[in-house]
């Protein structure tokens, strides 16, 4: 299993707009993505007027990922509006190899 973290920065006014915005993008595309085991959207107040958004993911091995992002997997996908959102723009991601879990807990 492969665990896949994407994160950047918001106005804090702009969150619950963004997280819907992430859903109908991203998140639509990790569930529409064959091998993808699910997805969560993390959010963080810094309390400057900005917070951090976190997109996590898990994924069936790298080749579901590269489904999803392409050969070069590393990098963050973009999607058309972000820079309506984003006070920076990340270009990597990180991916991690899941050697333990226990995620059947959480489903349902």
């Amino acid at each position: 299993m492969i665990f896949r973290k994407w994160s950047a920065r918001i106005r804090t006014a702009q969150a619950d707009e963004y997280i819907r915005y992430v859903e109908e993008t991203g998140g639509a595309h990790y569930a529409g993505t064959a091998g993808n085991l699910g997805y969560q959207i993390l959010l963080r107040d810094l309390g400057d007027g900005t917070s951090e958004v976190s997109t996590i993911s898990w994924w069936r091995d790298l080749d579901a990922v590269r489904r999803f992002a392409g050969d070069d997997y590393g990098v963050a996908r973009d999607y058309p509006e972000d820079d309506q959102y984003l006070l920076d723009r990340p270009e990597l991601v990180e991916h991690h190899e899941v050697q333990g879990s226990d995620l059947a807990r959480f489903s349902g």
